[in-house]
């Protein structure tokens, strides 16, 4: 049986707890993982959920028997090789805003559904009202709620400022997320050890880090998490914006992880010509001729199979500068799911310092 957040256990509560301890109906070794940031109706557009919508989500999660999941102890599991329940799922969100306690937090709290917050502490100390506060976030544990890291100021960690050595770029970063630890554990009491990338962004140097550290880093490419994923960039929906139509985020929920044996993809930056990745699947039969790819802003990738398992996926022009992707399914073999997978890459200009993998040594 899945190990499950304490919380308190009254009315729809605990219903919500009986259905994910003993509703089992079969073994799953992935876990789908949305990311939201804003529960209203007058914040950015790109990274809201109207309460309306969000409502439809949950109810959605609820009415198709959906296991809405610890995201910790889902991905403790996974790690150690364990299945999940059926239709496990996880909820989590990005920053502190006070929104998710004033419009989300009524609807989770009702359903019983557990979830997970990724703060950036530096509002929250200085007590923006838009904001969360550790009290809201302490009335939030009671429910389900966990308190996970997001750095202090939410900075761009792949960007060092102007005058930064090397070294002094690692040690300011590597303090933005172990003095949000410490926080999390003296207002709160506990930390799971997650780290949400700003912006989705990381290098070798900071997943070394995650991974000395003992933290599970995520970034904000598309995908499920599997038995086999990184667990230092793990990947996410976002079912926010664009991305918050419920017919879409059906077909995300029932994906499955592309089988890979292993991916190439020349680093985490991209330069003046076309980024390429290269995928080696899973020894088995799979629907090879349906694998499709899309590259974000440009339409389909060109595939070219180096092998029977392997192929190679080119970009058809160069990025833009900033972050692009490359989002690849296939259909399964069986049953109305999709394999799938996404990359990211970061097309840097010069002046924004980024550490570039080629030309600093760790």
């Amino acid at each position: 049986m899945m190990s499950l957040v304490k919380f308190h256990v009254t009315g729809l509560v605990a219903s919500a707890f009986l259905s994910l301890s003993f509703g089992v109906h079969a073994d799953q070794y992935h876990l789908p993982i949305l990311q939201y940031h804003h529960v209203d109706e007058t914040t950015p557009f790109s990274t809201s959920v109207t309460p309306a919508q969000f409502q439809a989500h949950l109810d959605y999660l609820q009415n198709e028997g959906f296991q809405v999941i610890d995201l910790r102890s889902g991905l403790n599991t996974l790690r150690a090789g364990k299945a999940l329940p059926d239709k496990a799922v996880a909820i989590t969100f990005d920053d502190a805003y006070r929104n998710i306690y004033d419009n989300g937090f009524p609807i989770l709290k009702e359903k019983g559904f557990p979830f997970t917050v990724f703060i950036n502490s530096d509002p929250v100390l200085k007590r923006n009202r838009q904001f969360l506060t550790w009290d809201n976030m302490r009335e939030m544990q009671q429910y389900g709620g966990v308190m996970a890291n997001h750095t202090i100021s939410h900075p761009y960690m792949v960007r060092k400022e102007k005058g930064e050595t090397y070294g002094d770029w690692f040690e300011r970063i590597k303090n933005e997320v172990l003095q949000v630890e410490t926080l999390l554990i003296d207002k709160l009491g506990q930390s799971p050890k997650m780290l949400a990338y700003p912006y989705g962004e990381s290098n070798d140097a900071i997943r070394a880090f995650l991974t000395q550290e003992g933290i599970i880093g995520f970034g904000q490419q598309s995908g499920v998490v599997g038995v086999d994923s990184n667990f230092t960039n793990l990947p996410r929906f976002p079912a926010a914006g664009a991305y918050a139509d419920l017919e879409a985020l059906k077909t995300k929920l029932s994906s499955i992880p592309m089988p890979l044996d292993a991916v190439e993809t020349k680093g985490d930056f991209a330069g003046d010509d076309p980024v390429t990745m290269t995928l080696t699947l899973k020894n088995g039969q799979y629907r090879t001729k349906e694998l499709n790819c899309y590259v974000s802003g440009q339409g389909k990738a060109s595939l070219e199979w180096l092998a029977p398992q392997k192929v190679a996926i080119t970009a058809a022009e160069p990025f833009s500068y900033g972050r692009g992707r490359i989002n690849c399914t296939m259909p399964a073999n069986k049953g109305a799911h999709y394999h799938w997978f996404s990359n990211v890459w970061v097309k840097p200009r010069a002046e924004e310092g980024y550490v570039m993998e080629k030309s600093e040594k760790y």
